[in-house]
């Protein structure tokens, strides 16, 4: 791995152009092969960069990208198979998919297992086969016509694709249609706080993270148990409209006081204090204005 002791964010590309070269220079007597993998949205596809030919493939979409970069190799010893033995080297820029080569487990992707196969059956024919990491987008020729190829795939490939891939790709699916519908909940209380579909985490202290919650749902004993009780909503003396969790958090001014305060202003959205981050002061509010017994 000559190329991974050099930080790429620190090294020109003409530092990496020039170890290439050098590289080169010493393995000579070896046929470069350069494999690319590519994903977009609305696709996966990878490329092989021979001396004198090129090939590229569209996988099916729900495959991740690891899982091209895994083909695109795969796809290279496949296509040196058929000629005679000689010294190959495959530059690829994906770290990750090389040295998923050298720690197999139970979990390893088994487009790995194949290869490793592929490649002893190769070497008992007389081949001499070796794998280089290089840096992307640095100028390397190969690699840089590699990753054209790939991204402008068209002809599709026919090939399995891994469980994993699959039940990542049904995730994403279904993540992008529930949000898709939490995005049309625009009258829910939460929704306004809470715009994206993530986990939030949750207090190390249960009653706090309780009561928190129902801050951020808008459901309160006080706002709301006269819903299970059958008797009116309550209302702010000071302002003559319904308490919500919104009214006295931001609106009241009877606290404007109290939230300079606690949150050092007295314009404040909900957002502000109850989001991800819920804001640091904002049970010391809750206590000063006799909220929180009250959630």
């Amino acid at each position: 791995m000559l190329f991974k002791t050099f930080d790429k964010a620190h090294t020109a590309p003409e530092v990496y152009q020039q170890l290439f070269a050098d590289h080169r220079d010493v393995y000579h007597n070896f046929i470069p092969i350069f494999t690319d993998g590519s994903k977009s949205s609305l696709s996966t596809s990878f490329a092989c960069v021979f001396i004198n030919s090129t090939l590229s493939f569209q996988l099916h979409p729900s495959c991740s990208i690891f899982t091209a970069e895994i083909t695109a190799i795969l796809h290279a010893l496949s296509q040196i198979s058929s000629g005679p033995p000689d010294n190959y080297i495959i530059y690829s820029d994906s770290l990750s998919a090389l040295e998923s080569m050298t720690s197999l487990n139970r979990f390893s992707h088994p487009l790995t297992f194949n290869i490793l196969e592929l490649h002893d059956r190769l070497s008992t024919k007389g081949f001499t086969i070796l794998f280089c990491w290089i840096p992307s987008h640095v100028g390397i020729s190969g690699n840089e016509l590699a990753d054209n190829l790939a991204r402008s795939a068209t002809n599709s490939f026919n090939s399995p694709v891994p469980v994993n891939d699959v039940k990542k790709y049904v995730k994403s699916i279904l993540h992008s249609k529930w949000q898709a519908q939490w995005d049309l909940k625009n009258t829910n209380k939460l929704q306004s706080i809470k715009r994206l579909i993530d986990c939030w985490p949750s207090l190390p202290i249960r009653k706090l993270d309780t009561v928190l919650t129902r801050l951020r749902i808008g459901h309160t004993r006080f706002t709301h148990r006269h819903l299970l009780l059958g008797e009116p909503a309550p209302l702010c003396t000071a302002c003559q409209c319904q308490m919500t969790v919104l009214h006295i958090l931001i609106e009241c001014p009877r606290f404007d006081l109290q939230r300079i305060r606690c949150f050092h202003s007295s314009c404040m959205t909900l957002g502000d204090i109850l989001h991800k981050d819920h804001h640091p002061q904002l049970f010391t509010f809750l206590r000063t204005i006799g909220f929180y017994s009250l959630i």
